[in-house]
């Protein structure tokens, strides 16, 4: 049986993300994403943008994920596995 590959958003890669902008017209942001967020009760991914942003290279772009197209990725890199923390006894 062929291995799964779970697709999955990893901090440190880098990504191109057309998303919906004012009067449904695309926005393009390039960057490296940083991680997630929520603003008020949505979702959101948050992007670093790269130089081809210019003045803002170096912003974080937060981006609604209903708001995203599509998602191509430039550079990914592997996810990291969470750590689980150690489990300890705690007397009273």
């Amino acid at each position: 049986m062929a291995k799964k590959n779970n697709l999955q958003l990893t901090e440190g890669s880098t990504y191109k993300i057309t998303s919906l902008g004012a009067r449904d017209t695309p926005v393009i942001t390039s960057g490296t994403f940083k991680g997630y967020s929520v603003v008020g009760n949505m979702d959101a991914i948050c992007i670093e943008l790269d130089k081809s942003h210019e003045k803002l290279s170096g912003k974080v772009r937060i981006i609604p994920t209903h708001m995203v197209m599509h998602i191509d990725i430039l550079k990914a890199k592997e996810a990291q596995e969470e750590k689980k923390p150690e489990e300890s006894v705690f007397y009273r």
